[in-house]
């Protein structure tokens, strides 16, 4: 399929997307609060992890409903179908290898999904704060 942008304009459509979702500073801003310390978007761990603790091998990833599809509010989108739908799948495949391989290393990996932060923040930092308490336990 052609693009629609000159190249120029896809450039800076490109630049303005940011790394860090609303959702990570959300939750990491919640957690430093709890007295956490951790690191985000760390680029040497497999996958980069949104948010990772090394010193209890934790890796915290947070799907967007969209990209990751959810099964509550996955969409597909309806005109470039095809290209969507390999796009899409591949996102879940490379989901798969990457919470393989975490647990193939002995790594605690907890994925979280938008419309649970969303919809109750409070039970996921919960969840969190719990999961790595059980970790600095072991």
């Amino acid at each position: 399929m052609v693009d629609v942008m000159t190249k120029e304009q896809r450039s800076n459509n490109m630049k303005a997307i940011k790394s860090v979702s609303k959702l990570e500073d959300i939750v990491s801003r919640s957690l430093w609060k709890k007295g956490f310390r951790f690191r985000r978007n760390t680029k040497e761990l497999f996958g980069q992890p949104d948010i990772s603790i090394k010193k209890y091998k934790i890796v915290i990833f947070i799907d967007s409903c969209f990209w990751h599809q959810c099964p509550i509010h996955g969409n597909m989108p309806k005109t470039n179908s095809a290209f969507w739908k390999k796009k899409l799948e591949r996102n879940i495949e490379r989901d798969k290898e990457v919470e393989a391989y975490y647990k193939d290393k002995g790594w605690c990996i907890k994925r979280i999904w938008e419309h649970e932060i969303k919809e109750d923040l409070e039970k996921v930092m919960g969840n969190l704060e719990e999961l790595i308490n059980k970790q600095k336990a072991k």
